[in-house]
């Protein structure tokens, strides 16, 4: 396992942690640019425990074992969590929303891609 991945799937895990439990407990100073986000995007703002904050939670969760030793379950993590921003940044885009929490998601989804691209099932051992 390098490094580099190590390092980008801890980051993605402690942002994606982060992320899902202040859309669970509706920290208020999330909420203050989330909530006309939402409104704007026309998410009800129930659907932040479910499926907004638990899915997040579960991609981080997912990540964190595969850092513990179940690499199939990192590699569905990081795939699952591409899935979900890209679902997330089109939400925005059919409403042309480019709040704060647009951008916000381009960064997520791309710590995304690059927790996937290093992962080490993914990666061709070409050093024969």
């Amino acid at each position: 396992m390098s490094t580099a991945y190590v390092a980008t799937a801890l980051v993605t895990i402690a942002a994606n942690t982060f992320s899902g439990f202040a859309a669970m407990t509706r920290l208020k100073p999330i909420m203050r640019t989330l909530g006309p986000a939402l409104t704007r995007a026309g998410v009800p703002e129930s659907w932040l425990v479910f499926p907004i904050g638990a899915l997040k939670a579960a991609g981080a969760l997912g990540l964190a074992l595969g850092l513990l030793g179940l690499p199939l379950i990192g590699t569905a993590a990081a795939a699952g969590l591409i899935l979900y921003f890209v679902c997330a940044l089109y939400t925005h885009l059919r409403v042309y929303d480019f709040s704060p929490q647009f951008f916000l998601a381009i960064v997520f989804l791309g710590l995304a891609v690059a927790t996937l691209t290093l992962d080490p099932m993914l990666v061709l051992n070409v050093a024969r």
